[in-house]
């Protein structure tokens, strides 16, 4: 039998209280569709680390995950303010460095623009055409629904982000499965 290709599950859905009963019901998707899920959380379940260096072994253990994916599904829903986690930012850069198509979502299907402008955090200055945020910063107005460097390493290798409006909800299942679908396809093809 040949070996299931492995997905690393990159996304902040990790945080929630259940994540854990989350990452089991994204794995079994993966398993449906003929895929070996890889969730961050798996790693807890070792023992033997001090609590101070607990981040340290997380880090370690979702890079070794990452380097041993064949590709990526990335939740890039919005979190704790207009952008994506960007823990998840760096797993998506890790990934896409080592050349593993990503397939990515977010549950909020507005642009990074229009969360801002939602948020109260951005004006427009007409001396210059562009937004700024509180600070007088610009902030990017691409029609994208992150920053540039996430949408465009996703575009730059072939992989695709898709938008799904469910009001930036981390525990909706319509884009993973979507990304799913996306990875089905280019492995089988």
């Amino acid at each position: 039998m040949a070996q299931r290709p492995k997905l690393y599950l990159a996304g902040p859905d990790v945080f929630l209280p259940n994540a854990a009963e989350i990452g089991q019901r994204k794995k079994d998707l993966c398993e449906s569709f003929g895929f070996e899920g890889l969730y961050p959380l798996d790693n807890e379940a070792m023992q033997g680390f001090s609590e101070e260096r607990r981040d340290a072994f997380i880090y370690r253990a979702n890079v070794g995950m990452i380097h041993d994916a064949d590709a990526g599904i990335v939740n890039l829903t919005p979190f704790r303010g207009v952008s994506a986690d960007v823990g998840t930012a760096f797993e998506l850069g890790l990934l896409t460095g080592l050349n593993r198509p990503v397939f990515a979502y977010s549950n909020d299907a507005e642009t990074l623009l229009e969360r801002t402008k939602r948020n109260g955090m951005a004006t427009y200055d007409s001396a210059t055409s562009s937004w700024r945020d509180p600070h007088g910063l610009l902030i990017e107005d691409f029609g994208n629904a992150d920053t540039l460097m996430l949408t465009e390493a996703l575009t730059a290798q072939g992989g695709v982000l898709i938008r799904i409006d469910a009001q930036g909800r981390l525990d909706e299942f319509a884009g993973f499965i979507a990304c799913l679908e996306e990875a089905q396809k280019y492995f089988s093809g």
